[in-house]
């Protein structure tokens, strides 16, 4: 760059000219009694906000995530890592840019049409739940669909927030759908023994006989290796719960790995996939399970979607040292 020594120096600058502008204009309209211009831009807070669903394609298959709420969880420790000390657990966090003090959990049914059929995997929380969870009926209507289009409902396992949606004061909330369901899974919470054995189990197995059983004659009964339509295959994923199913889609050469709350949060999930989560009823096959998943994912170089991963809850996985990482996807499905 060179500069002009001919060049008066008393010449008025854009800055400048900007400056004694900006300020004539304030000067003139407080002389004449006028609000400043800021006082224009004043609005109410109105708070945090998340989109309610997000839709992709997946080749002839359209994805949509929603968002059937989210939960604050006091306390990483122990919830993850309850083997570990508190400090190794608290110091991921941080180098993280976590917080701490809990984390935010959300819960992100699927539903993907196939052009023949909607098939909705996982019906959230219901309406015991709401305000804050239960909001996917609600969802699914803002995103131009009703219940009763759903043809298949898909239940990866009968936690709670799974098949809490699956009925509301008695009715079906999916009247025309038919019902899949693991074998194992159903085997495992459907006795009504266990949901009367006043056990840690029992108000789990309660909401199974009032949700799920009454739909029996409607489900059927997977195992490993079958397929709910061409294209999307159920993979065994026991672990979190004794019949735990992911689900692998695939259509024109593109896919995706649906897998539940085989692995539920993007960071102690991926990169300590060893390390305990409370909520797996057995942590050795739950461990294992993360790492087949992971390791399929980032080989392969799936996208993923995850129940309880950050909304909207679709990814990739990359292999990290000995764990793994989540990338978030951006516009990867729109090119």
């Amino acid at each position: 760059m060179t500069f002009d020594k001919s060049r008066p120096t008393s010449m008025l600058t854009r800055r400048k000219a900007l400056t004694l502008g900006a300020a004539g204009i304030t000067s003139a309209l407080i002389s004449s009694g006028a609000a400043p211009l800021s006082a224009l831009a004043k609005a109410p807070m109105l708070g945090p906000s998340l989109a309610s669903h997000h839709r992709f394609t997946l080749g002839d298959f359209e994805i949509t995530t929603f968002l059937d709420g989210t939960l604050k969880i006091s306390g990483l420790f122990p919830a993850f890592g309850a083997e570990q000390f508190q400090e190794d657990v608290d110091e991921v966090a941080k180098a993280n840019f976590l917080p701490t003090s809990g984390f935010e959990m959300s819960y992100a049914p699927v539903l993907v049409n196939t052009g023949k059929e909607l098939i909705l995997f996982d019906t959230g929380n219901g309406a015991t739940k709401r305000p804050d969870r239960g909001k996917l009926a609600r969802a699914l209507k803002g995103a131009g669909y009703t219940p009763e289009q759903v043809d298949i409902v898909v239940i990866t396992h009968y936690h709670p927030d799974h098949i809490g949606g699956l009925n509301e004061g008695g009715k079906p909330i999916f009247p025309n759908a038919r019902y899949i369901a693991g074998a194992t899974e159903h085997n495992f919470w459907s006795p009504k023994q266990l949901a009367e054995s006043g056990g840690s189990l029992a108000s789990r197995a309660k909401l199974v006989q009032s949700h799920v059983v009454p739909l029996a004659d409607k489900i059927t009964f997977f195992k490993d290796g079958q397929d709910v339509v061409t294209g999307i295959r159920a993979l065994a994923s026991d672990g979190h719960t004794p019949g735990h199913l992911a689900y692998h889609l695939e259509s024109k050469g593109r896919r995706l790995l649906l897998w539940g709350d085989a692995i539920v949060h993007q960071i102690f999930s991926f990169q300590k996939p060893d390390w305990k989560f409370t909520g797996d009823m057995d942590h050795e096959k739950a461990a294992a399970t993360r790492v087949k998943l992971l390791g399929m994912a980032a080989a392969d170089r799936i996208p993923v979607t995850g129940y309880h991963l950050p909304f909207p809850s679709v990814g990739y996985v990359e292999a990290l040292g000995e764990g793994f990482r989540f990338v978030p996807a951006s516009y990867q499905f729109r090119m």
